[in-house]
């Protein structure tokens, strides 16, 4: 995702970018050995990261390809281009890109009118640095 570790334990680590010292930190202090919620249950339905531009998306999507981690879909949404997979844990994880708002699709009265379109991956391959 491009976030590094800033410090780890057997059951946790603490992730960051920029020279933060840190935004995410995800552990099993008390769900090790826990099950994910069932298909259709309450609950968190994803996380979302967002990249701050195209070629940064591209970088993760080249990453996650790479390491051969699967993909669950990849949309575009007019006003953003997303990725979504999901963590070890089964959690779903969306990696996104805002376009500049000047590039959103708008209707002939001026409202915003948002898409869900498929993403081309291999173009967007193609964009990594």
């Amino acid at each position: 995702m491009g976030s590094s570790y800033n410090s780890a334990t057997a059951r946790s680590r603490v992730l960051s970018a920029g020279g933060y010292h840190h935004h995410i930190g995800p552990n099993t202090w008390e769900s090790r050995g826990g099950k994910s919620p069932a298909h259709g249950t309450t609950g968190l339905f994803h996380t979302a990261f967002l990249y701050p531009d195209r070629a940064s998306l591209a970088d993760a999507l080249r990453r996650l390809v790479n390491a051969g981690w699967p993909l669950e879909g990849a949309a575009d949404h007019g006003v953003s281009e997303a990725i979504y997979l999901r963590d070890p844990d089964g959690n779903g994880v969306e990696l996104y890109r805002d376009r500049p708002q000047a590039e959103w699709p708008r209707g002939t009265d001026g409202e915003l009118t948002m898409v869900n379109e498929p993403l081309d991956l291999q173009v967007l391959l193609a964009e990594a640095p």
